[in-house]
């Protein structure tokens, strides 16, 4: 694991080989590659690329979630303050958007604010734009996959955490993924820890699928970002020019699906390995799973958090759930 002093005072946790690439992102790559049917998790979408591409997204009139959950954060803020309490470190998993993390943080009168990403220039200058707004908060960037346990900042030791997971982002992962990720959360803040998580709702298809096929392209290209990134970080030769997106919902199972599909045969390098797609094959890049309330209830409980309140949008397309992390007990 490389630990490296950022000059902001920001510090990375990223493990990285002798070419500079992440080994997690070459592994999950190569693996994902040569299982059937293709699929690389979500999380790799996330570079500096991908990140400024996602907050183009937020912006689009198909995408509702992101107007939706700061609606909540903007209606809301006299009882996240009531239900949290102050003078606690907010330790964000992600960046941090530039809307909805300043209305908690307004809210709620934090003692500290620790944004955890693996996209280390992306966070450092979220991180560098939230601490102008709040020039009185200590404001601590860790470079880090927060899908492990991440050490947090020896300066917030002392401190009672809210973990703040915002965007439904849980939902990208499969269920048994994001009970893990959940765990790991509840092992990251410790013990008495609060965590404010967003969940979207389940609602008609159309809705759905424009949320994440949108006219203008941008999801398009963010998806399509993944395969270049492969391509600049690990030797990739995948012929951008023969994928396209797909953007599908899965009814079974509750998500909507991006994929990446082949529209001729191709043949591509990636990391020196050979790999193959035949016409019409998909390379599955992400789910993007929706809540009904019990769905929710029971993946949070699952993951050791115990749901305390929720808030709703006026539409009632999506959810902020409060959760305290569960005391371990033995029995009911």
């Amino acid at each position: 694991m490389n630990v490296v002093a950022k000059a902001n005072g920001g510090i990375a946790l990223v493990d990285l080989d002798e070419q500079g690439v992440d080994r997690a992102f070459r592994a999950d790559v190569l693996a994902g590659l040569r299982q059937m049917p293709k699929a690389v998790p979500a999380r790799w979408f996330y570079d500096d690329i991908g990140s400024a591409l996602f907050e183009d997204i937020t912006r689009l009139g198909e995408y509702y979630p992101t107007r939706a959950e700061t609606a909540i954060l903007g209606a809301n803020g006299a009882q996240f303050a009531e239900a949290v309490g102050p003078g606690r470190a907010v330790v964000e998993f992600g960046s941090g958007s530039s809307v909805k993390t300043p209305l908690l943080l307004r809210a709620i009168a934090p003692a500290a604010y620790v944004p955890l990403d693996i996209a280390g220039d992306f966070l450092r200058a979220a991180a560098a734009e939230l601490a102008e707004k709040f020039p009185d908060l200590p404001v601590h960037p860790v470079e880090a996959d927060f899908m492990r346990e991440v050490a947090l900042p020896a300066a917030i030791d002392r401190l009672p955490k809210l973990g703040f997971f915002p965007g439904s982002t849980i939902g990208n992962l499969v269920p048994r993924t994001a009970v893990d990720l959940l765990r790991t959360m509840r092992q990251t803040l410790g013990a008495g820890s609060k965590l404010l998580i967003g969940m979207d709702l389940v609602k008609d298809r159309n809705t759905l699928v424009a949320a994440y096929d949108d006219a203008a392209g941008v999801t398009a290209a963010f998806n399509l970002n993944l395969a270049q990134r492969i391509n600049r970080e690990l030797g990739g030769t995948i012929p951008i020019d023969a994928l396209r997106h797909l953007a599908c919902w899965n009814d079974d199972l509750a998500r909507i699906e991006m994929h990446l599909e082949a529209t001729r045969d191709i043949a591509f390098d990636v990391s020196g390995e050979r790999f193959a797609m035949a016409a019409g094959e998909t390379i599955h890049t992400e789910n993007s799973h929706k809540f009904t309330r019990r769905s929710a209830n029971t993946l949070l409980l699952a993951g050791g958090w115990t749901p305390e309140r929720r808030w709703l949008d006026p539409a009632k397309q999506f959810s902020l759930i409060l959760a305290r992390a569960t005391e371990f007990r033995t029995a009911p």
